[in-house]
């Protein structure tokens, strides 16, 4: 009311963008869709013919893409459900999609919650969605009018859509370092989507929000060149051992790819037969 010129009485819908800026907010957030589409399918065939409506908005909170049963199309429609909407609190108020924005989390919204009287009959449950770098690049909604659902219901639903949108960071990760390796975290980081890309180099290049969390690494360590045995705290001796490490990972793969077929091995390290057992032998590798 005070930040906004709101009124919980007001009866009307979200704004919505003019066709060509629509276009424009599509275009900007086409990976995001891209790496959004398969999730958006699984819980359109969990609860889009149920009564749901699945929204994915951008980091504004402008709806890019929908889910629904078309037998519900005009009631969502009627209530903004739809894309192209702007679901930010400047718009509406308090509600799913932009409360889950502005607090950077999960929320859930239950009916008289929302701040204009148009949206009390909604129930909601949104969760943030994170770029490469760990910072808010858009939120996934579950949406409904059902008489039915309680809050218990909503809290199985929260737990649906956090799990849809860390699959979707994940997306967004492994597609923007296609050419890393990447590992996960030991257990006892954040969630199953603590994740570092690797180069060839064994040096990280990039990390997503839970790794970032649980490492407190950033982007200054990150481009300074850090060493994924490092960011781990593996313990390394890089002095002593580092350089005796590397060769044996490096014999190990070729004997393996050989199946342990000693001239192949030699032939294809560049080196003699001999001069391979000799490194077998101070390795201890057998």
């Amino acid at each position: 009311m005070t930040l906004y010129r709101l009124a919980p009485e007001e009866q009307r819908p979200p704004w919505r963008l003019t066709d060509g800026e629509f276009h424009l907010a599509q275009e900007v957030s086409g990976q995001l869709v891209a790496n959004a589409t398969d999730e958006l399918d699984r819980l359109f065939a969990m609860l889009g013919r149920a009564g749901y409506c699945i929204l994915l908005t951008d980091r504004h909170g402008v709806a890019l893409e929908r889910r629904g049963a078309r037998g519900d199309d005009k009631d969502f429609h009627d209530l903004g459900l739809w894309t192209g909407s702007v679901w930010t609190e400047a718009s509406v108020g308090t509600n799913g999609i932009g409360t889950a924005i502005v607090d950077e989390r999960c929320v859930s919204v239950f009916r008289d919650q929302h701040f204009l009287s148009s949206n009390i009959g909604l129930c909601c449950t949104t969760a943030p969605i994170r770029d490469h770098r760990g910072q808010l690049a858009a939120a996934l909604d579950i949406s409904t009018r059902r008489d039915d659902v309680d809050e218990m219901t909503l809290s199985i639903l929260a737990q649906a859509v956090r799990d849809a949108a860390m699959r979707i960071e994940i997306n967004l990760f492994r597609n923007t370092f296609s050419d890393a390796r990447f590992i996960m975290l030991p257990a006892g980081a954040n969630s199953a989507s603590a994740l570092l890309a690797v180069d060839k180099d064994d040096l990280v290049v990039g990390a997503t929000r839970a790794a970032r969390l649980a490492l407190k690494l950033d982007d200054r360590r990150i481009a300074a060149g850090l060493p994924a045995a490092d960011a781990l705290q593996e313990g390394r001796d890089a002095t002593n051992g580092e350089l005796a490490e590397a060769e044996r990972a490096a014999l190990r793969r070729a004997l393996s790819r050989t199946n342990g077929n000693i001239s192949r091995a030699a032939a294809a390290l560049g080196m003699s037969r001999a001069t391979l057992h000799r490194k077998i032998k101070k390795l201890d590798l057998h």
